[in-house]
């Protein structure tokens, strides 16, 4: 890695493929190599690092995990795989944690590196980036629910997700269809039924004539 440039190294990355002449430049005068310990962290959960990160060589696995530690793999990343993307394009902490499996090389590049190769940010494909992002990150929590929690955990977290603050008050404001929710938490509707029921009658939560629903306690993740 050292006898090679930076240009030389940001030309063999396919996510800088397209780039002309004097964007592959800029970036590269952006970029600092940085090498990983195997089992070092390189991004984590809940916490935003400021960076792009792009693997030259070696193997990460991209984890998410619950409060207990329990762990699930999202990803395994390669040479030319890059992270950090979602929590510079919407300045949001990283919603799953890098760990490297054997030592690896990245390049770093930096928030204002970064945003150097965006485009504005009130233009419609910065928008559409944004957008995209929101998506990712609700994929990454679904699979994290399908993976480390029960139905009744998967539930209330879906329960929160779709509440709104309303003056001091978490609401659902639409009807909570049982059997939308039995799609979206993947069991049956039958079994959703029964957790809202326990729900209701411990108090957690309040349906009212109208279909919405008051969270009126912590409900349990």
């Amino acid at each position: 890695m050292s006898m090679l440039s930076n240009l030389d190294l940001i030309r063999r990355v396919p996510l800088f493929s397209m780039l002309t002449n004097e964007q592959a430049r800029a970036v590269a005068d952006g970029v600092v190599k940085r090498r990983y310990r195997r089992g070092e962290i390189v991004v984590e959960q809940g916490k935003k690092s400021n960076a792009l990160f792009i693997l030259l060589n070696g193997r990460a696995r991209v984890l998410t995990s619950d409060s207990r530690g329990r762990e699930v793999i999202l990803a395994v990343l390669e040479a030319g795989d890059y992270v950090g993307e979602m929590s510079l394009i919407d300045n949001q902490p990283h919603s799953a944690t890098v760990r490297c499996e054997v030592q690896s090389d990245m390049l770093i590049l930096g928030r204002p590196e970064f945003a150097r190769c965006l485009p504005e940010n009130s233009s419609l494909s910065y928008a559409i980036m944004r957008g995209l992002v929101s998506r990712l990150r609700s994929a990454d929590r679904q699979i994290e629910s399908l993976a480390l929690l029960d139905v009744y955990g998967r539930v209330a977290r879906t329960l929160l997700d779709m509440a709104e603050d309303v003056d001091g008050q978490k609401i659902i404001r639409g009807k909570v269809s049982r059997q939308d929710m039995a799609k979206i938490v993947g069991a049956s509707r039958e079994m959703v039924s029964r957790v809202m029921k326990d729900l209701e009658e411990r108090g957690v939560i309040e349906t009212q004539e109208n279909g919405s629903v008051i969270l009126k306690n912590r409900l349990p993740e």
